[in-house]
């Protein structure tokens, strides 16, 4: 049962929080509930001290001239009986009132149901002692009132003295009508003030649907700026403040246009300048290893003294080779010409190539088992996978174990090198696979240019897949793990090949 209540509450709140169309309309309905319902209480409060007023004047008057031609009829000594004629005399008007008239020895009612027992105490005293000032004036009623309850009904009470001898005279008037009147102008009033609320709500309703088309309009020209179309163009329309805000927004969309096309030229121009060089060095490049390799064969028949000169030309050579490679591999990345020739291929097979051809097998421990067969790119993923081979042995250090699992699916392949060294900081983390980034002192200077892991990274993309790096749980070495879809979807646009 609770679960329900829980959900009804969080879509609730959701609405609260996030619907501006709900928060205008609540706003304009409380407003139009608040001044109709004091709209509502001031008319009713008005009209029920005009009614009850105008009731309570009539009676009293009334009251007071009919005792004043009654009383002046009775005998200086009256009887029971005598009251009593007197007060339903009295009460025979046309305003419809019981009277009580009580003296020492008598009090007699034109209603046995109204009896002195009923009367109010604060109003008998009044009645009893009058003014000072006003006693011994002969004619001169002087009338106390006051609104009580009687079973649950509405009365106006009455009373005065007749002086200086008379009874006292009471006076009791239903205001039951009265009561029915209003109880009628309140649930008018009530519906007055519901009905104020539907055309307020629907008021909100148009007055929201007005007022938040242009911000619906404004906020998916905004998510289609986010996508990248860098032509949205809001519709200008009026002089108001949406309109300003709708002029604002495309002023910002065209100029952000103009840097993004700024941009894209000035990268555009970096990648073909990258690509260019490249391809430029790479003739002179090849000459250059071609001798410098002759110079390697014939370096031990050299001069002792130009011994270490010709062997720091042959590794600055090719490590300038190895660059030039690795500057046109990511100039391929970024332009999206990278392609991949994908074959069945025993992953476990590919691991031992990999190692064998750089001679690392005696530092390189191998966790796969045989008959591992996925759909990759043979060449890319020895990329891979020598990046990530030669980056343990070079920063972590041996034994460096690479094992290899399939998923429990099936569907996918993880590959994990670790090393036995001082783990990867963690501020250098985030930034492993980004290019031309080395590790600080933590880890040996490495050598080489930075490229390394960040073009593994993109021939894992290009296979579906992807890298990770973190360090192991009991704090001796790094783990990086690469999974592979066992068999990648064609991705459009990189122009993977296959049979």
């Amino acid at each position: 049962m609770t679960a329900p209540l829980d959900l009804a509450r969080r879509i609730a709140r959701r609405l609260r929080l996030t619907s501006l169309r709900i928060r205008l309309i609540a706003v304009f309905a409380l407003v139009a509930l608040a001044a109709a319902v004091s709209a509502s209480g001031i008319a009713y409060w008005l009209n029920r001290d005009a009614v009850l007023k105008r009731t309570q004047d009539a009676t009293l008057q009334d009251f007071r001239n009919s005792v004043d031609r009654t009383v002046t009829q009775l005998p200086l000594d009256p009887d029971c009986a005598d009251l009593q004629r007197a007060a339903n005399v009295i009460a025979h008007t046309g305003l419809k009132y019981d009277v009580l008239l009580t003296t020492d020895s008598c009090s007699v009612s034109s209603n046995p149901a109204i009896t002195a027992s009923v009367l109010p105490q604060a109003l008998v005293s009044s009645v009893t002692h009058p003014c000072a000032h006003c006693a011994g004036q002969q004619g001169t009623y002087h009338l106390f009132w006051q609104r009580i309850s009687l079973e649950g009904a509405p009365y106006l009470v009455g009373g005065t003295h007749v002086v200086p001898t008379g009874p006292n005279a009471y006076m009791f008037k239903s205001l039951d009508d009265e009561r029915k009147d209003l109880d009628s102008l309140a649930w008018s009033l009530g519906i007055a003030t519901l009905l104020a609320l539907v055309g307020a709500t629907l008021l909100a309703q148009a007055a929201a649907t007005t007022v938040l088309r242009p911000v619906a309009r404004l906020g998916d020209a905004a998510r289609q700026l986010g996508q990248g179309n860098l032509d949205v163009h809001l519709e200008e329309r009026g002089t108001d403040e949406l309109a300003g805000l709708a002029r604002q927004f495309n002023q910002a969309a065209a100029s952000l246009k103009d840097q993004v096309d700024e941009l894209s030229a000035r990268e555009h121009a970096s990648r073909r300048f990258v690509a260019d060089m490249s391809h430029e060095l790479r003739t002179p490049l090849t000459a250059m290893t071609a001798v410098t390799d002759i110079l390697e064969d014939e370096a031990d028949a050299l001069d002792p003294m130009i011994e270490p000169a010709v062997r720091l030309v042959v590794s600055e050579t090719r490590r300038l080779t190895e660059l030039v490679e690795n500057l046109m591999e990511v100039t391929r990345f970024d332009a999206g010409t990278a392609k991949v020739v994908l074959d069945d291929v025993d992953f476990a097979d590919l691991i031992t190539a990999c190692i064998d051809a750089r001679a690392w097998l005696d530092a390189v421990e191998v966790d796969t088992p045989r008959g591992l067969v996925v759909r990759v790119d043979p060449r890319r993923i020895d990329v891979v996978l020598a990046n990530l081979i030669g980056n343990a042995l070079k920063h972590g250090g041996s034994p460096v174990v690479v094992r290899a699992r399939e998923d429990a699916d099936g569907a996918w392949l993880t590959v994990e090198v670790v090393d036995n060294g001082p783990g990867i900081p963690e501020d250098v983390l985030p930034h492993v696979f980004d290019r031309f980034f080395k590790a600080d002192a933590a880890r040996r200077r490495s050598e080489g240019s930075g490229l390394g892991l960040s073009i593994a990274m993109e021939n894992a993309r290009i296979h579906g897949g992807t890298i990770s790096a973190a360090n192991r749980t009991d704090g001796t070495g790094a783990v990086f793990t690469l999974r592979l879809p066992v068999r990648p979807p064609a991705q459009p646009g990189q122009g993977v090949d296959g049979s």
